[in-house]
Parts: structure tokens; sequence; C-alpha cells
């Protein structure tokens, strides 16, 4: 089984991975192919704010070490809203 803080940490480790994947020198002799893909996946992948705001909304699916707070939240929402009504994406 599968614990909620090990879910966050495996989101944050293959954040981790992925960012090392684009460093070349970090990952010398990887494909390019390979490090644009792994650049594509991290254009949308959960930073660890937004981690975070998951944890703090569903703590059954993630957990994270250090909670945030309610305002932060309903500010991060209402800036996501404001932003996706400015883009005029629905």
């Amino acid at each position: 089984m599968t614990l909620p803080y090990e879910r966050y940490n495996a989101i944050k480790y293959t954040e981790d991975f992925l960012l090392s994947l684009c460093d070349p020198k970090k990952t010398p002799r990887v494909p390019r192919h390979i490090r644009e893909r792994a650049y594509a996946l991290l254009r949308h992948y959960p930073g660890g704010y937004n981690l975070d705001v998951i944890a703090t909304k569903c703590p059954d699916v993630l957990e994270t070490p250090t909670p945030i707070d309610d305002l932060s939240i309903l500010m991060h929402d209402y800036g996501e809203k404001k932003r996706v009504r400015n883009n005029g994406v629905s």
C-alpha cells in the first residue's frame, strides 16, 4: 500500500529526475530527443506549491510535511481563475 507522503515524494523525485535529464552537465550523453521529452513533460508538471495545495485539499491522496494555510490556497485559486479568465481559456 502506498502512503500519501510516499506519493508526494514520488512526484517530487520525478520532477528532480526530469530536471536532471534536461541538464547536460548532470546527465551527459543523454540523447537529444530524451532531453526534449523531459522538458516537454515539465511544462505542465505540478511544482512544489501545486503539490502543497493538492496535499492540503486532498490529504488522503498526498501528504506534505508542511501544510499550507487556507488563505494561501484561496489566493492561489483566485489567481488561477483570474489568469484563465484573462487568457480566454474556459
